[in-house]
């Protein structure tokens, strides 16, 4: 990157990832400029990093809120863009080089498809997208010469990792994760689990629905999947450990035995910094690790038991087809369940095995038909928790 400058769109720019991607733009030397920033309803908020940062567009993807909001404070020469329609036209303008795909859940997904369709390196945070339709996802970027380059701190880690060696010579992956806050608990303490606890994790301060999937261990499923379609694996090379320190954020084995890891305090910015200034590396503002103060690692393998989601992670990963969409819709609709007190702690997940074994699988399915599927899945788990 030395000379250069990378023009960057930041979709989902008020959300903690999104927030994160502007720290790691204004802390660069000049390398990151930001041309692009999207929202959904912190339009305030919107506003307020478009006049710090002054972007040729912002994006209200809801265009019911855009309509009502007042943009007198947007600076001069911005342009407003709003609803789906917008982000699909920003993603494509010429002038952008990387796009952040950070708009949680499915709703990331066209937009990151149209980043690709017109040929852009997606650094992509929103894992829904190779959730719901990872080979079409992969396809496409092969066709257009898209580049998708993992923000996931546990896909961040293997990707740097595989350069170690040669892909012919990966025994297997490791993805790891924290345990979130329950990872000691019983059955029966789980059963009794609030909202509040599960909000609460250890090591990492996110979002509701992503606090939730780590505490389910469903955002390490859908991880499973993504690792499965991004690298080009098989399920059977993707394991998990748990590891509550999150210093090292995955491993990659090769077949003499070697084991190569990546290793730094959980802090986001440090892979969405890579993934945005690739191959070069530059000095940061993510937080360095310390070795010369005292550090314990301990590592455990995951109770499938306590935490069903893994398994259907892995079935999922092996489906393919259908099933990944129906998994993320039903997951997201559960957790919103739980969030709302309609559902239990221990629910979500066999609410999610519900709707799946329900649905009419697909194993070559059009991105139209995976979006069907995912309002069908939301519909059912909504039927399932009035029964």
């Amino acid at each position: 990157m030395t000379g250069t400058r990378t023009n960057v769109a930041v979709l989902g720019s008020t959300g903690s990832i999104g927030r994160s991607a502007l720290e790691v733009v204004a802390a660069s030397p000049g390398l990151l400029n930001v041309v692009a920033l999207s929202a959904h309803r912190e339009l305030e908020k919107l506003v307020e990093q478009a006049r710090q940062f002054r972007p040729k567009w912002v994006v209200a993807s809801d265009a019911d809120a855009a309509g009502s909001h007042d943009w007198k404070d947007l600076p001069k020469g911005c342009q407003l863009l709003a609803g789906a329609a917008g982000l699909e036209q920003v993603v494509r303008q010429p002038e952008i080089d990387v796009v952040v795909a950070a708009i949680v859940g499915s709703a990331g997904l066209r937009s990151t498809w149209s980043a690709l369709d017109a040929g852009k390196r997606v650094a992509l945070a929103n894992k829904e997208t190779l959730v719901m339709g990872g080979p079409l996802v992969m396809q496409l970027a092969n066709e257009r010469g898209g580049q998708i380059l993992p923000v996931d701190s546990e896909h961040s880690a293997v990707f740097q990792a595989l350069q170690a060696g040669r892909r012919e010579d990966v025994r297997r992956v490791i993805l790891t994760a924290s345990g979130g806050p329950f990872r000691g608990y019983t059955q029966e303490r789980l059963s009794r689990v609030t909202v509040a606890d599960a909000l609460n994790h250890p090591t990492w301060r996110m979002g509701p629905k992503i606090s939730v999937d780590s505490a389910t261990m469903m955002n390490k499923a859908l991880e499973i999947i993504e690792a499965r379609w991004l690298f080009d694996l098989p399920p059977e090379m993707i394991d998990v450990v748990v590891h509550p320190q999150s210093v090292v954020h995955s491993l990659v084995e090769f077949v003499d035995g070697s084991v190569v890891a990546q290793l730094s305090p959980p802090d986001m910015k440090l892979p969405i910094q890579y993934a945005l200034t690739y191959p070069e590396r530059i000095a940061g503002v993510a937080a360095k690790l310390d070795l010369r103060q005292s550090l314990q690692l301990d590592f455990e393998p995951p109770d499938h038991d306590r935490f069903p989601a893994l398994q259907l992670g892995q079935e999922v990963a092996r489906e393919g087809g259908t099933a990944g969409a129906v998994l993320n819709a039903a997951n997201e609709a559960a957790v919103a369940g739980f969030l709302r007190g309609e559902l239990s702690f221990t629910e979500i997940v066999p609410a999610c095995r519900s709707v799946l074994e329900q649905h009419d699988f697909e194993s070559q399915p059009s991105l139209e038909r995976l979006f069907e599927l995912d309002a069908w899945a939301r519909e059912e788990v909504g039927r399932w928790v009035c029964t």
